[in-house]
């Protein structure tokens, strides 16, 4: 019996721990919490489905040994520090762009959007650029 109340709460204690999945109409709507413009949800959406699988959590390892983080898989050798202190290009810590307060990763994204576009995430250049988007239905 106390195993099996222990197990439950560590996997209460784990699902806190864990990211979380934005559905994409939550998706949208913390897009246009922070501003971004209308005419670009369909880009971001489609972007976000191809970069970070709407998981707030996500932290994947390119093949050059650099980590990307978060929904936008933002790259810790240009954009943010992997110490304690904020750095890089969006004076941020990387491991506040894998959390569920998508603020941060939504202030980053727009830097990197700000220096180069959509360009700059290969997901929106092969799954995006150039294809016709689906609606937003939110």
């Amino acid at each position: 019996m106390s195993r099996t109340i222990l197990l439950v709460v560590l996997l209460c204690f784990m699902s806190k721990t864990f990211g979380k999945t934005l559905t994409e109409c939550e998706l949208v709507m913390e897009f246009r919490k922070h501003g971004f413009p209308e005419d670009q949800l369909k880009d971001w959406i489609c972007l976000v489905n191809a970069s970070g699988f709407r998981r707030t959590d996500v932290v994947n390892v390119g093949a050059d040994g650099s980590s990307n983080y978060g929904l936008f898989q933002i790259n810790d050798q240009y954009w943010c520090s992997d110490g304690d202190e904020p750095g890089k290009g969006c004076n941020v810590r990387c491991k506040d762009l894998a959390l569920d307060d998508v603020a941060p990763q939504m202030k980053c994204s727009k830097i990197i959007y700000g220096a180069h576009g959509f360009e700059a995430w290969f997901g929106w250049v092969d799954k995006c650029k150039g294809k016709t988007l689906p609606e937003i239905k939110c």
